[in-house]
């Protein structure tokens, strides 16, 4: 089972934590990732874009000039793809680009990467992660404490306003709970600060 340094919020080791191997120790699958990542971006294309046919743009009712007799091509309308103005042949219309995965391949990836950021020594676990009010600069005097200089994860067991809300004002840090955390996520930010409750409920959901 790996291992790794369980710190309080003043920055010191208070002691070891245990982590699951099925979840925290497992060899990296990075096709599993990779394909979540994609799922995860495709479902967030809001897939608005638009553009107009022949038949929808305004105007061009009339024929241009007789069909014979003039010298030029023949035209029917004045709105037809080669002219300017004119409609837009097999452009892009409003769509879905989700898709689902396999239940398997998901938890698979989630896996992978929790077990990734354990593998680069970049998973940090607090013992606890509380705020008696909301100030910004105690979540800065935390991470600061941390030596966390960089984007971070922070991921709470439940919800905590006071801890949210003095997170949500600070570049390059987002707060997560343990049924939220996604693949993307945990790639994106450079390290992972759980809490000890939260890693309990991590092993307990994703089991």
């Amino acid at each position: 089972m790996p291992k790794v340094d369980l710190y309080n919020m003043k920055g010191e080791t208070v002691g070891e934590i245990e982590l699951n191997d099925s979840i925290f120790g497992i060899d990296v699958n990075k096709n599993a990732m990779h394909l979540a990542v994609q799922n995860q971006l495709a479902n967030k294309r809001q897939g608005t874009q638009s553009t107009k046919t022949k038949s929808e743009v305004r105007g061009g009712g009339a024929k241009p000039w007789r069909q014979k007799g003039t010298g030029r091509a023949r035209h029917g309308s004045i709105r037809s793809a080669q002219w300017i103005k004119g409609g837009v042949v097999l452009g892009p219309k409003p769509r879905s680009y989700s898709y689902t995965l396999p239940k398997k391949l998901k938890k698979l990836a989630l896996k992978s990467a929790l077990s990734s950021k354990v593998n680069e020594n970049e998973l940090l676990v607090l013992d606890q992660l509380n705020f008696d009010s909301i100030k910004t600069k105690q979540m800065t005097g935390v991470l600061n404490s941390l030596k966390v200089d960089t984007s971070v994860l922070v991921v709470l067991d439940s919800k905590n306003e006071a801890v949210e809300k003095s997170a949500r004002n600070i570049p390059g840090v987002k707060t997560a709970f343990v049924n939220t955390i996604n693949v993307y996520d945990i790639l994106k930010y450079d390290k992972f600060l759980i809490t000890k409750d939260a890693v309990e409920k991590v092993e307990e959901v994703y089991a």
